[in-house]
Formats: structure tokens, sequence, C-alpha cells
């Protein structure tokens, strides 16, 4: 499954409360993605909160703009990616 790197940009700032209300938050996006074969795997949220690095596996980046449009989440860019560590030549 191909791997993408997705940007969103909130202007107002991501605000996901460390609760239960977040998290229905969290798995509703999770349920909405599983619809379009989309899996989310994680996220980087910038200090200010104003921007977000996820990373996703899904079929295409079509498949993963349906996802986002079903929860209403932004995207800016959508970028294949694949994973180089530094244990990559071992």
């Amino acid at each position: 499954m191909p791997r993408y790197l997705v940007e969103r940009t909130f202007p107002d700032g991501l605000s996901i409360p460390a609760n239960e209300e977040g998290e229905g938050v969290c798995m509703n996006v999770v349920s909405a993605n599983a619809n379009h074969g989309v899996t989310w795997v994680h996220s980087y949220v910038r200090d200010d909160k104003l921007k977000t690095y996820c990373v996703y596996d899904g079929p295409s980046p079509e498949a993963i703009r349906e996802a986002a449009d079903s929860t209403g989440l932004p995207i800016d860019r959508i970028t294949r990616v694949s994973v180089l560590d530094p244990y990559f030549y071992k």
C-alpha cells in the first residue's frame, strides 16, 4: 500500500482535547478513512498547532482526499513518500 505525507493548515489552530471527546474525534476520522481504504498512521503537530504533517497509507491521493472531505479536514498537499532510516543499509 502506498504511503503519503499529508500537510494540513488549521488557521485557528488544531485543538483536540485529551479526553473522551478528543478520542471520539480521532475515532471518527479512523472510521471515515476506513470507508475509503485509507489508514491514518500518525501525525506530527507543529508547536503553534497551525500545521500538521500526517502519515497515511492508502490506495491513492484521491482516496485520501475523499476521506478528508467526509470528515471536513483540510488538505494543503499530498506527497507520496517512502521510508529511509539509519537502519536502511543493515
